[in-house]
C-alpha cells in the first residue's frame, strides 16, 4: 500500500506544544455511493448550527493563537476549520463540491478540526511541516489565472520536494496536489491541539474512514497518530 510518512520539524513543534494529528493514507476503490459525501456534509452543517461540538470555540481559539505565533493574522487568514465553520454559520449550509471533498469537509465541521485532503500521486517525496524560508514555490490562482507565489519567511507550511502544498499551516491548499474522488491514492491529515480531546480526534478519523468505506466499498487505509514530539 502507498503510505505517506509525514514529518513535523522541531521549529514547528515549539510553536504549538501538544500538536498532534492523524495521518490517513488511502488506496481508493471504485466509487459506488457518491451521494454519501453530500449527506454527511448536510448533517455536519446542522451539527454546527446546533452548536456542536462543545469544545469547538476553545479549539479554534487555540488555532488562532498558533497562527499568531508565526506571525499570521487569524482574522484575515483563519485556520481551515474556522473558515468552514464561519461560512456555515453565515449561510446555513455549504454547497457540495466532490464526494470525497464533501466528506472531509463534513469531518472538519462536525469536529471543529482542520482536515486536509491530498492526491498522494501528485507528491514528490513525503509531506513535511516546516517553517518556510520564503523561497518555496506555491501554485495557486489569482484573478482566475494560475500563478506561482511564495510564502512569507517564518510561515508554517506543508511541503514536499517540489514546493508548498498548503500555506499557513492549513489555510490554503495548492493546486498541484488537490484531491478529488477520482484519485487512486489519497492522503488526509487531521490536525488538532490539546483543546480537542484526543478521543475526539480518533472519532474524527473513524468518521472519515467509515465514510470512505460507504462510498468506496473495499477501500484500504492506514491510520497513524503523529505528534510534535
Amino acid at each position: 500500500m502507498f503510505t505517506a510518512h509525514p514529518s513535523i520539524s522541531a521549529d514547528v513543534a515549539r510553536l504549538a506544544p501538544g500538536f498532534r494529528a492523524l495521518s490517513i493514507s488511502v488506496t481508493a476503490a471504485p466509487l459506488v455511493n457518491p451521494g454519501f459525501g453530500e449527506e454527511a456534509l448536510i448533517s455536519a452543517c446542522k451539527a454546527v448550527l446546533d452548536g456542536e461540538p462543545a469544545w469547538a470555540e476553545a479549539h479554534l481559539n487555540a488555532w488562532s493563537e498558533a497562527f499568531r505565533a508565526f506571525g499570521a493574522k487569524p482574522k484575515r487568514t483563519p485556520c481551515s476549520a474556522e473558515a468552514l465553520r464561519k461560512r456555515v454559520l453565515r449561510d446555513g449550509s455549504m454547497t457540495a463540491l466532490d464526494p470525497v471533498v464533501d466528506l472531509y469537509n463534513a469531518v472538519s465541521l462536525r469536529y471543529a478540526i482542520p482536515v486536509g485532503g491530498e492526491n498522494l500521486d501528485a507528491y514528490s517525496g513525503m509531506p513535511r511541516l516546516i517553517i518556510s524560508d520564503g523561497s518555496e514555490p506555491f501554485d495557486t490562482f489569482k484573478d482566475g489565472n494560475p500563478i506561482i507565489e511564495n510564502p512569507e519567511s517564518g510561515e508554517v507550511i506543508w511541503r514536499d520536494e517540489l514546493g508548498v502544498t498548503c500555506r499557513r499551516w492549513n489555510w490554503r491548499q495548492g493546486i498541484r496536489t488537490r484531491l478529488s474522488a477520482s484519485d487512486k491514492h489519497m492522503w488526509f491529515i487531521l490536525e488538532s491541539l490539546p483543546e480537542m480531546p484526543l478521543e475526539a480526534l480518533h472519532e474524527a478519523g473513524k468518521m472519515l474512514t467509515d465514510g470512505l468505506n460507504v462510498m468506496m466499498p473495499g477501500v484500504r487505509f492506514d491510520v497513524t497518530l503523529i505528534d510534535a514530539g
